[in-house]
C-alpha cells in the first residue's frame, strides 16, 4: 500500500515537472523567463522547453499594436490662453525585457511623457496656431517621446490629437469677440455704403448745378441776341426800348397762361392802369 503511494506521488511529481518545464507561448506574445530570480531569456511564440523550479515566467508581454489613451488636461498657450486637450498614441513593444526591466509600468510612463509633451510643445503656440496645426502639433509630439520610450523597448507608431478645444470659458471670449468683429464689418459696410450715397449725391447736386449754370448762361445768351436782333430790328434805337419790347412779350405771356388756368380766381390789371384808362377816353395830357 505504501508502495503504490509513493508511485502515485512520483507520478505527480513528473506530471508537474513537465507542466512547469513546458510553455506553449501564443502568437502576439512573448514571455520573459527569470533564472534564479535573473532574467535569462525571452520565449517567443510557439513550444518552448525550461528548466522546471530554476526557471521561471516572470512576465506575459504582448507584442500586437497597443491603443493608449491619453486623458483630457488643460494646456494655456503662449498668449495666455486655456485650450483643453486629449491624444491617442498607438504603440508597439520591440523589445519585451526592456519594457518590463527598464521601467516599473510602461503604459503610465508614456502616458505621462505625452501629457507633458503636449503641454510644452503648445505652450510655445499661439492660440490660432494651436486649433489650427494639428499635424504640427502630431509630428513635434511624436519626435519628442520617440528617443525617451526607445530605452523602454517600446515604439511609437503614432500619435493622434483627438480633440484641442478653447476653454468654456476661453470659448465664451472667442464667441464674443466674433460676435463683436462681425458687428463691426457691418458698422464699416454701413459706413462705407452711406459715404458711397453721399458722393453720389454730392456729385448728382454738382452735375444738376452744372447743368443748371449753363442753362442760364444759354437763355443770357439768347436774351442778348434777341435784345440785339430787336435794336437792330427798330433801326439802331435806344436798347431799353427793345428790353422794354421783350418784357412786355414776357408779360404778355404769363398773362395767357394765367388765364388759361381753370382755377383761376386772379384779375390781371395792365401795369399802367392811369395810362391805360387815359387810352381809353382819349386823354393825352395829366389828369386835372
Amino acid at each position: 500500500m505504501a508502495g503504490m503511494v509513493l508511485v502515485g506521488i512520483f507520478a505527480v511529481m513528473v506530471i508537474v515537472t513537465i507542466t512547469l518545464g513546458v510553455r506553449l507561448v501564443p502568437q502576439g506574445s512573448k514571455y520573459v523567463v527569470q533564472r534564479l530570480g535573473k532574467f535569462h531569456k525571452t520565449l517567443g511564440p510557439g513550444l518552448n522547453i525550461i528548466i522546471p523550479y530554476v526557471d521561471s515566467v516572470a512576465y506575459k508581454v504582448t507584442t500586437k499594436d497597443q491603443v493608449l489613451d491619453i486623458p483630457s488636461q488643460e494646456v494655456i498657450t503662449r498668449d495666455n490662453a486655456v485650450i483643453i486637450a486629449n491624444a491617442v498614441a498607438y504603440l508597439n513593444v520591440i523589445n519585451p525585457e526592456r519594457s518590463v526591466y527598464g521601467v516599473e509600468n510602461y503604459h503610465y510612463a508614456i502616458q505621462n511623457l505625452v501629457q507633458t509633451s503636449l503641454r510644452s510643445i503648445i505652450g510655445e503656440m499661439a492660440l490660432d496656431d494651436a486649433l489650427s496645426s494639428r499635424d504640427k502639433i502630431k509630428a513635434s509630439l511624436k519626435h519628442a517621446i520617440s528617443d525617451d520610450i526607445a530605452d523602454w523597448g517600446v515604439t511609437v507608431k503614432t500619435v493622434e490629437i483627438q480633440d484641442i478645444n478653447p476653454s468654456p470659458t476661453m470659448q465664451k471670449a472667442m464667441e464674443e469677440q466674433a460676435a463683436a468683429e462681425r458687428q463691426r464689418r457691418a458698422t464699416v459696410t454701413r459706413a462705407d455704403g452711406d459715404k458711397e450715397a453721399a458722393i453720389k449725391e454730392a456729385d448728382g447736386r454738382l452735375g444738376a448745378a452744372e447743368r443748371d449754370a449753363k442753362a442760364k448762361l444759354v437763355m443770357a445768351k439768347a436774351s442778348r441776341e434777341a435784345i440785339r436782333m430787336v435794336a437792330e430790328a427798330a433801326g439802331g434805337g435806344d436798347p431799353q426800348a427793345a428790353i422794354h419790347f421783350l418784357l412786355g412779350e414776357k408779360y404778355v405771356a404769363a398773362v395767357q397762361d394765367a388765364a388759361k388756368a381753370n382755377n383761376a380766381k386772379t384779375v390781371l390789371l395792365p401795369a399802367d392802369l392811369p395810362a391805360a384808362i387815359r387810352g381809353i377816353f382819349g386823354g393825352t395830357g395829366k389828369p386835372s
